[in-house]
């Protein structure tokens, strides 16, 4: 099995990628890139919560209007033949890209990738996996950093030059996906302690959506109610 050594950096050793097929446990998360095996930290508790938030409230968005397909860490996704292969925090594949999800990976760039920056994994996440991302055509690019005295969000959206430009946030710190049609985001949700409930936050960002249909409208008002209450 691969072993981690006790520090913040993840370990890197060399071997091929099919070597890395055989030796990456399936419960760890493991990337492979240019030749390494990299073998990371087991993840901290915040990055883990922000994670679940995350998945939970854009799974259920998805799954409510049958957008795609959401997939947490760790998962392969290969991005180019003969390329990286790296395990987002967090990936969404919509419906019209599924063909490339197969039943061992995800080959090329997803729509939506999330990454949750640990000690560890800072340089990877911000400059290495920002190129390799927009090399692949992944879409939107969202980096978390909840880290104490850090608590940074970027977006990025890909575009039309291929390339990735910084997404705006509009007053109040809310960013509104173009993945993802009518998702937004507070980025104070992310800050708290605890973190909000998703059920709840997801019944904020429906209730804004102005064709949503009149028996969901009312549930998603109930479940506002019942949390508050």
């Amino acid at each position: 099995m691969l072993t981690q050594t006790k520090t913040h950096a993840p370990k890197r050793i060399k071997m091929s990628y099919e070597q890395y097929l055989e030796l990456a446990p399936d419960s760890q998360k493991v990337e492979w890139v240019d030749g390494e095996a990299i073998v990371y930290m087991p993840p901290q508790t915040i990055h883990q919560k922000v994670a679940l938030f995350l998945s939970r409230l854009i799974a259920d968005f998805s799954d409510f209007f049958k957008l795609g397909t959401v997939l947490p860490a760790p998962y392969e996704v290969k991005l180019w033949p003969g390329g990286p292969s790296r395990q987002p925090d967090l990936l969404f594949i919509s419906s019209q890209n599924l063909p490339h999800l197969t039943a061992e990976r995800y080959l090329g760039g997803p729509d939506l990738v999330v990454e949750i920056l640990s000690p560890g994994s800072v340089t990877e996440d911000r400059v290495r996996k920002f190129s390799e991302y927009e090399k692949a055509g992944v879409r939107e690019y969202w980096i978390i950093d909840p880290r104490p005295h850090q608590q940074q969000a970027d977006f990025f959206l890909l575009g039309e030059d291929q390339q990735f430009h910084s997404a705006p946030l509009d007053e109040g710190g809310i960013f509104r996906s173009g993945v993802l049609p009518g998702f937004w985001l507070e980025l104070a949700w992310l800050w708290q302690e605890p973190l909000p409930n998703p059920q709840l936050c997801l019944s904020e960002i429906m209730l804004t959506i102005e064709d949503l249909p009149e028996e969901a409208r009312r549930a998603y008002q109930a479940t506002r109610v019942l949390h508050k209450s």
